[in-house]
C-alpha cells in the first residue's frame, strides 16, 4: 500500500519541476536514468521511492532536503524543549552541490559523413564544477556529453573529442552546434544567411559547405566544452 510520504516526494517532484521549468526527461538524464524514468516514477508509483544517490542528486539540484523527494528522517536532529512534544528537523546541509554529473549520451555526433541518432540511454557520467558551470550560464539539466566521429571539423574537433552540448532552446547564433539533417545527426559550425537560410561548416577545408533552410535543420544543441587526448 503506498505511504502519503511516497505520493508526496511524487508531487513534489513535479512541482520542482514545474517551477525550475525542467521535463522530468532532462532530470531523468540528469540522474544518469532512461528518459523516461521519472515519469513512470511520478505517473505509476515504479519505482516505489527512488535511490538515495537519484534523490540526493535531484535535492541538491533544487536545493531541497532529501525528506522533501522521499527520504527519511532518521538520523535528523531532534529539538526537546520541556513540557512539548519534540521536534524533528533535517540535518544542516550544503544547499547546493560541489559537482554535477553529467550524463554521456552514446549517440555519436558525426563530424564526417553523419550519424542516425541511437536510443539517448546514458553510458556514464562526466563530472563537472557547478561553481564553473553557473559562471557559463549553464543549467546541469539542459546539458549532456557526446562524442565526435570523423574528421569533418578538424582541427577544432577531432574524432574520438567528447563535447558539452547545451540543449537550451535559444536563438540561433554563430557557433559549433550539434544537429539534425536529413535524419542525420551532425556536429557542424552554423552561421546564418540571407533569407532565412544557415550555413552550415566543416572547419576541414576538405568538406563543402552547405546552405540550407533554417526549418530544415534541427537545433539539437550548441557545443560548449570539448576535451579530448593531446
Amino acid at each position: 500500500m503506498e505511504s502519503e510520504s511516497d505520493a508526496g516526494a511524487r508531487d513534489r517532484l513535479v512541482a520542482l519541476a514545474a517551477a525550475r521549468g525542467v521535463s522530468l526527461a532532462a532530470l531523468s538524464a540528469l540522474i544518469g536514468r532512461n528518459t523516461t524514468y521519472l515519469q513512470q516514477f511520478v505517473r505509476k508509483g515504479s519505482p516505489r521511492k527512488l535511490e538515495e544517490n537519484d534523490r540526493r542528486t535531484l535535492a541538491e539540484f533544487f536545493g531541497v532536503a532529501e525528506s522533501e523527494l522521499g527520504a527519511s528522517s532518521r538520523g535528523s536532529v531532534i529539538a526537546v524543549e520541556p513540557g512539548r512534544p519534540p521536534v524533528v528537523a533535517p540535518l544542516p546541509r550544503a544547499m547546493t552541490a560541489e559537482w554535477a554529473d553529467i550524463p554521456r549520451l552514446p549517440l555519436g555526433a558525426s563530424a564526417g559523413p553523419g550519424a542516425h541518432p541511437a536510443e539517448e540511454i546514458p553510458s556514464g557520467r562526466l563530472r563537472f564544477s557547478n561553481r564553473w558551470l553557473k559562471g557559463q550560464g549553464l543549467e546541469p539539466a539542459m546539458l549532456s556529453v557526446i562524442e565526435v566521429e570523423g574528421d569533418s571539423m578538424e582541427p577544432t574537433l577531432r574524432d574520438g573529442d567528447e563535447i558539452l552540448v547545451d540543449r537550451t532552446q535559444r536563438p540561433l547564433r554563430a557557433g559549433i552546434h550539434v544537429i539534425r539533417l536529413d535524419d542525420v545527426l551532425l556536429v557542424k559550425r552554423l552561421e546564418s544567411g540571407p533569407g532565412g537560410t544557415v550555413r552550415i561548416i566543416s572547419d576541414n577545408a576538405a568538406y563543402p559547405r552547405l546552405e540550407r533552410p533554417l526549418h530544415e535543420v534541427e537545433l539539437v544543441g550548441r557545443v560548449v566544452w570539448k576535451g579530448g587526448r593531446l
